[in-house]
């Protein structure tokens, strides 16, 4: 019986775990992060009390494959305003929720996404941002030479 609740709670946790992106602390923490690791960055402008950016969250951004892929192939940073988190002026946009791709130094490679948007699309918008920024260090590795 004891080996059943045990392999239970091992499953339960490991399917927690996985649930959960592993957000960055803060913007130049994950900028510091995607540099060492040499990631691409995800960087949302949400707000508590924004209506989409709770849809967001709890659809979306709790995909267990948008979940997955998000703490695989990027650094994950959220920025709540009226938390008072800061936000690079440049990333401002006057909606939320903007989701931004970033590369490794914190510099947009395409502009934000605005507003909540489904697993899928947003899974079709992170393969592009992985071809992307795979094309761009091809070309860096190029340059180098």
């Amino acid at each position: 019986m004891k080996k059943i609740v045990f392999t239970f709670l091992m499953l339960a946790s490991t399917l927690f775990a996985a649930s959960s992106i592993n957000w960055a602390k803060d913007y130049k923490t994950g900028v510091a992060e995607a540099t060492k690791q040499n990631k691409p960055m995800i960087f949302i402008s949400s707000r508590h009390s924004c209506k989409y950016c709770v849809i967001l969250e709890k659809t979306t951004l709790r995909d267990s494959t948008v979940v997955n892929e998000l703490n695989q192939n990027f650094v994950p940073v959220v920025s709540y305003s009226d938390d008072g988190d800061y936000l690079p002026r440049e990333l401002w946009r006057p909606g939320t929720p903007a989701i931004w791709f970033l590369d490794e130094k914190g510099e947009p490679m395409f502009q934000p996404i605005m507003g909540a948007v489904d697993a899928s699309n947003f899974l079709k918008a992170i393969d592009i941002v992985k071809q992307e920024f795979i094309k761009r260090e091809k070309l860096k590795a190029r340059s180098n030479k």
